[in-house]
């Protein structure tokens, strides 16, 4: 079942990218899942200090 997810660039240093890179492998990871897993790690984390981020209903960019 196909998903409809947004995709962006990081920029990221060489040194940066190599550090997630390991630490991908050593999860066993892909480093774009790796990356994946951290942010919605960071964002529950934050929604269960501070409650639930509150997303307006602007216009989205295109």
């Amino acid at each position: 079942m196909a998903t409809s997810k947004r995709v962006f660039t990081l920029r990221l240093s060489d040194e940066v990218f190599d550090k997630i890179g390991t630490l991908a492998t050593r999860d066993h990871r892909s480093i774009t899942n790796y990356i994946e897993y951290v942010l919605l790690k960071h964002l529950e984390d934050v929604e269960r200090e501070q409650g639930p981020i509150q997303v307006n209903d602007a216009p989205k960019e295109v």
